[in-house]
């Protein structure tokens, strides 16, 4: 169309030249106008596709969606009604712990208290009665003749009618107050401690070294805090106050005694600056005015950290690749359940361990009862104290409470569905963590399985790998954690954290570089292990299970054919696990390739219908057993420890460990008696990670990449065959079909069914307004 109208315009245009020479001119331009403006109506009607209508769903339902929610978080108003419940009925007065001081009584935090396991299986497999709910409510009692920590069953919901103290029954016994994690509070008080009170002794020090005005420092703590039972004394290493603090060392770093609960008791203890300890921040007030310090003066930094910013440094190109369902998303989430083809789930957040996963499930049978996140721990060397002190266990400071807000088209894909969670801790009042969970279908870009056969028949099979993720990320500290847990259409599950955020530093100072590598002019970048453990509770074809082993081995032979030769050809070893020692595996040791959990059931080919556990981890050296604190890690000792299920072994540590690793609250090691696990309910503990030893591409900051661990738990013969062969995503055509036809290759059907767009919402995020309670 467009070229045979601009030939009859230019024909006009000829003809009418002769009457008047300035007339071509005129039309030309005319003409040229209407071309454009047609050519603008013609690509705008071609060129914007039809928004996509969603089909209907291919999930498969399963169960009940009222089911799950015996797994569900507490609502908002469930936790108020706690709150409330326990202001009435203690009979003590109760503080808000954003504005408590040590010696005040407070509710440090209200989670859920997941049901007993038999009872929930009652309810879920046996049409029993709903379990009920209750909340589990921790404590603080500073003012007490004898203060401590206790935490309270509270019930039912959503009206409270009693509450009992588990405190004695879950630890042996009451927990000491000094084990009490540290409240947002205490850390404040902290704060306003060291700039009022340590650092008024030394005004010359700081306004001459640091330029120091009030506002151009940060501290960063460390944990433990001390070296023995009871002590609560902390290491703060101070940065300077810019974007990226975490890089930015001045060399200075304060040791507190803050045990009194009376914090007009607190004291400096120790002070460090480059290389140097002194008795008190006056003795290095006294030295500096003297001239004794071997003074290194660190550059100021600009307010976006310079070369710790994230700023992008290079201009705008063409947008980035993005995701979308052209016929909307094939999954489902209602409440806390999710459902994907085969799969289905319930999800909830634990204020202390974070992402956690109950009664998964795949073609409607029951494969795992629990998959949860239960520690990350790292461990430090420097040659500045904070660094070389510092051992986080980042479940006491709350994997679910630090729950980031998730930026849609970077954190996750722009279209995943974005789930909010709630929390109460460190306040009276719930707080909502806005996006802090996505879920997504996402095509990973590869086959699923594949076969291209050129050999006798002419065909090509293949399977595209799409996958159902959910996905939270913990921002504790400098360090950032994206949780997945990944459903895969073979059914197969992956459990895989990546490592993010800022590495954590020291000031490069005497023989630094033994304990990592320099990343800027005083900037040490310190050596550090990561280890992230799971619970993992497979009832595999019921809830009792059996520990096998499968391995291979070299047999010598000699060939039957042409005995005089010999052969050496590898064999199927195999081997049933008993105890819970034989089921232990120390971190470095050799682990049996494929060990799976067995069923008491066989497949239509005579084997034990099975899961197995393969394990990606890249870690560093556990911490020497003989360390007065390495009972409170026990679990980072193995990685794998199948043990079995008792609801009083619930969790593999406890957030009490990291305040007191010298007494701990749970010591996971004992939890390993050499009993038997043949036919039993079993859990497995598994533990993934890896060595850190910073470098200059960790400036401004550590990426994903390469820092990736986990595992995966397979079908091993659970199976007649691979069950993904069921998916609707299968693609087949033989060399004799027409495979440019819908019919034949859905493959075909993209120019139509994907040539419409996505409808994207708005950008949103609410991740600076994150902070306020409901």
């Amino acid at each position: 169309m467009g070229s045979g109208f601009f030939s009859q315009a230019a024909c006009a245009v000829t003809a009418l030249g002769v009457m008047n020479p300035r007339l071509p001119y005129v039309l030309l331009v005319g003409a040229a106008v209407i071309i454009f403006i047609l050519s603008c109506m013609l690509l705008s009607r071609g060129g914007r596709s039809p928004s996509c209508e969603s089909q209907p769903g291919v999930v498969e339902e399963t169960g009940s969606m009222s089911q799950s929610l015996v797994f569900a978080d507490l609502t908002p108003e469930e936790m108020s009604q706690v709150v409330r419940y326990l202001q009435g009925h203690l009979g003590v007065p109760l503080v808000d712990a954003s504005h408590a001081k040590p010696s005040d009584n407070c509710i440090a935090s209200v989670d859920l208290q997941v049901p007993a396991k038999a009872e929930v299986l009652r309810f879920l497999d046996g049409g029993g009665a709903r379990p009920r709910r209750e909340a589990l409510a921790v404590l603080y009692f500073g003012r007490q003749p004898e203060p401590n920590i206790t935490e309270y069953v509270v019930g039912p919901l959503p009206a409270p009618a009693y509450h009992r103290d588990v405190t004695v029954h879950k630890y042996g016994g009451k927990v000491p107050y000094h084990r009490r994690p540290t409240l947002g509070s205490e850390y404040e008080q902290l704060r306003v401690f060291l700039e009022t009170k340590a650092f008024a002794a030394a005004p010359t020090f700081l306004q001459e070294v640091l330029e120091y005005d009030r506002t151009n420092v940060a501290f960063q703590t460390t944990v433990p805090h001390g070296f023995q039972s009871g002590d609560r004394v902390t290491w703060f290493v101070v940065f300077q106050n810019v974007s990226g603090f975490f890089v930015h060392p001045v060399g200075l770093e304060v040791l507190v005694d803050h045990s009194s609960l009376d914090i007009s008791q607190w004291a400096v203890s120790r002070v460090f600056y480059n290389g140097q300890y002194y008795r008190d921040m006056a003795q290095l007030e006294s030295a500096y005015v003297q001239g004794r310090i071997s003074v290194e003066k660190v550059s100021k930094a600009a307010w976006d950290g310079d070369f710790s910013s994230m700023k992008p440094r290079a201009p705008r190109a063409a947008q980035f690749p993005v995701q979308f369902e052209p016929q909307g998303p094939r999954y489902s989430v209602r409440n806390n359940r999710v459902l994907f083809q085969a799969w289905s789930f319930a999800f909830g957040m634990s204020v202390s361990t974070g992402l956690r996963l109950f009664d998964i499930r795949h073609k409607g049978e029951r494969v795992a009862y629990e998959i949860s996140v239960q520690e990350v721990l790292s461990v430090y060397g420097s040659n500045c104290p904070g660094g070389m002190s510092t051992r986080y266990m980042d479940g006491s400071f709350g994997l679910g409470r630090y729950a980031s807000p998730l930026v849609p088209g970077v954190d996750c894909p722009y279209l995943a569905t974005y789930v909010d969670t709630h929390s109460l801790s460190d306040s009276l009042r719930p707080r909502r963590n806005k996006a802090s969970l996505c879920i997504f279908e996402h095509n990973l870009g590869s086959p699923l399985r594949r076969h291209y056969s050129n050999l006798q028949s002419l065909y090509y099979g293949g399977l595209v790998n799409s996958a159902l993720v959910i996905r939270s990320i913990a921002t504790v500290g400098n360090y950032d954690y994206v949780w997945d847990f990944i459903f895969y259409q073979n059914g197969a599950i992956e459990g895989k954290v990546q490592a993010t955020g800022y590495p954590s530093s020291s000031f490069l100072h005497g023989d630094g570089l033994r304990y990592g590598n320099r990343l800027w002019e005083h900037t040490l970048g310190t050596i550090h292990t990561q280890f992230f453990n799971y619970k993992v509770d497979l009832d595999v074809g019921g809830v009792k299970n059996s520990l096998v082993a499968h391995d291979m081995a070299f047999e010598m032979t000699r060939a039957p054919w042409s005995p005089e030769q010999q052969i050496e050809r590898p064999r199927l070893t195999k081997k049933v696990l008993d105890t819970e020692d034989q089921a232990a595996f120390r971190l470095q040791s050799k682990m049996p390739r494929y060990i799976y959990f067995a069923a008491n059931s066989k497949n239509k080919w005579g084997h034990q219908r099975g899961y197995r556990i393969q394990i990606t981890s890249f870690a560093g050296d556990h911490m020497p057993e003989a360390s007065s604190m390495e009972r409170a890690i026990s679990w980072a000792r193995y990685q794998l420890a199948v043990t079995r299920r008792k609801e009083e072994e619930p969790t593999s540590t406890s957030i009490y460990n990291q305040n007191d690793p010298w007494t701990p609250t749970v010591t996971f090691a004992d939890f390993i008696n050499n009993e038997t696990i043949t036919n039993e309910d079993l859990v497995a503990w598994i533990t993934a990670g890896f060595l850190h030893i910073p470098h200059s591409e960790d400036i401004p900051n550590t990426v994903t990449v390469g820092n990736s661990v986990g595992f995966l738990l397979r079908p091993y013969n659970y199976y007649d065959l691979d069950p993904s062969i069921y998916s609707h995503d299968g693609v087949f055509f033989t060399s004799e079909q027409d495979f440019t036809a819908c019919e034949i290759n859905p493959l075909a059907c993209l120019p139509k069914t994907a040539s419409c767009l996505p409808n994207f919402p708005p950008f949103t995020y609410d991740g600076f307004r994150n902070m306020s309670r409901l």
